[in-house]
């Protein structure tokens, strides 16, 4: 088969991902300057005023690690935490994160360690397909921090399950993430 007039030859370089934003000659997309703190370090970036954070962090920042599902706040695949609080990324608009902290999953590690959840998770596979993982891990070590400020001793399967019942997971059952959960708080960092 002959390649048509329009085609890109095989052997040209892929072109950029295209961004979600689409500009007009007749109505150009006003974009805003962000200033924000992520995963610990200052970050500058040149945004559409509709964005979402999650879109920022994909398709401007190429973070992919926070997934991008349904777009409605209903799966928790996007989860990061926004001042130490885990939030859906698809529903905060990037000009929210003005002065703000933002941590993802690729936040987590210190020091190139995996963080103690990363490597419960993987001891229970409690990672099948791995699109849920990123929000569970932001949710679940906001629940352990949390938890850990206040001195609490001990954690209750019902409050880690709590904690994560914003985020779907179609695949495991939950039962090997909740026990990764708990295998992360009694190895206390």
């Amino acid at each position: 088969m002959a390649n048509l007039p329009d085609s890109p030859s095989p052997l040209a370089p892929a072109a950029p991902p295209v961004s979600p934003a689409i500009q007009s000659p007749d109505r150009p997309v006003q974009t805003s300057l962000l200033r924000f703190e992520l995963n610990g370090e200052a970050k500058t970036v040149a945004a559409p005023a509709h964005w979402t954070l999650l879109e920022i962090l994909r398709y401007e920042l190429r973070l992919t690690g926070t997934k991008q599902g349904c777009d409605k706040g209903d799966c928790g695949a996007c989860t990061v935490q926004l001042d130490g609080k885990p939030v859906n990324s698809c529903l905060v608009l990037a000009l929210d994160v003005q002065g703000r902290t933002v941590k993802t999953v690729e936040g987590l590690a210190v020091g190139g360690q995996p963080h103690p959840l990363q490597k419960s998770f993987d001891k229970r596979g409690a990672a099948q397909c791995g699109f849920c993982t990123p929000g569970m891990l932001m949710s679940a070590e906001a629940l352990l921090r949390q938890k850990r400020a206040r001195g609490d001793e001990g954690i209750e399967t019902l409050e880690i399950a709590e904690a994560l019942s914003g985020n779907l997971c179609r695949c495991t059952g939950y039962t090997k993430i909740l026990s990764a959960v708990v295998d992360a708080w009694r190895d206390k960092p």
